[in-house]
């Protein structure tokens, strides 16, 4: 082969490999065209991810929180009353009054109240059904005339036609003590939550010499009021059932306390706090 003639086949051989480079961009160039116009629409299908994530959901309803639960401690001053309290008392007037039966009572070693302390037998203290906890009163037995200044701590009597428990000292101290019964007078100096309004209550059922009954009452006090909380309990030589509504509501409470009858016991309404 001549020289010319190779140099001619070279160019010959360059050219054809410019043209297929050429066709090959262009054909890599047409591929990648067709891929972004192939991903644009999936882009395109749907809002962002981030929009996606806030879209609001339905929620279901929410129950509001009750209020049935522990019942924070009422601390009563060492002794039951103090001082400052007898000082109150003198300078101010009663805000309520009832009259009718009290007696006294005594507990186990180690009872708590249903204020949260232990039982002080010495202390001038009472029980009270639905005075507010931590209540001061003037009790006088209305035999005697004696009285004395103390406040509510616990709760009782749940016995029909008496209104007030008084510990062993409270009793000496207006002659109830010997005679184990007397009437009174309960005048009611200050309360730390309304008389009147508010509150947590219950109802409480007993006492049952069965520990039986009181668990197949509260079997079927359970069937009746689902949305409530019912326990049994045991006391001295007996046993209890204390229902407590939804939000331990005092109309809900006073509805219950009316309607059931139980066949053994009687049902108190009774306030919590």
């Amino acid at each position: 082969m001549s020289g010319l003639a190779f140099i001619h086949n070279r160019r010959g051989r360059k050219r054809a490999m410019w043209a297929a480079g050429v066709l090959l961009s262009l054909a890599v160039s047409g591929c990648g065209h067709k891929q972004t116009t192939a991903r644009m629409p999936a882009q395109q299908a749907g809002p962002p991810e981030v929009e996606a994530v806030n879209v609001p959901r339905p929620s279901r309803p929410v129950r509001p929180a009750t209020a049935t639960g522990r019942i924070p401690i009422t601390a009563a001053p060492p002794g039951g009353i103090n001082a400052d309290d007898h000082e109150f008392v003198l300078t101010h007037r009663p805000i309520f009054s009832e009259q009718g039966e009290a007696t006294w009572y005594s507990a186990y070693k180690g009872r708590k109240a249903a204020n949260g302390q232990v039982f002080d037998g010495e202390a001038l203290t009472a029980a009270h059904r639905t005075l507010p906890m931590g209540s001061l009163v003037v009790v006088t037995n209305l035999a005697t005339r004696q009285a004395t200044a103390l406040r509510i701590t616990d709760r009782g009597p749940f016995v029909p036609a008496r209104i007030l428990d008084l510990t062993p000292a409270s009793a000496r101290a207006i002659g109830i003590f010997r005679p184990g019964i007397a009437p009174v007078r309960i005048d009611v100096y200050q309360t730390p939550k309304p008389i009147d309004v508010g509150g947590r209550w219950c109802v409480q059922i007993g006492a049952f010499k069965s520990e039986h009954k009181a668990i197949k009452l509260k079997a079927e006090l359970l069937d009746k009021y689902p949305g409530s909380r019912v326990i049994e309990f045991a006391g001295e030589n007996s046993y209890w059932v204390r229902i407590r509504p939804e939000g331990d509501d005092r109309e809900l409470a006073t509805a219950i306390a009316r309607r059931v009858k139980p066949a053994e016991g009687d049902a108190y309404l009774t306030r919590l706090d």
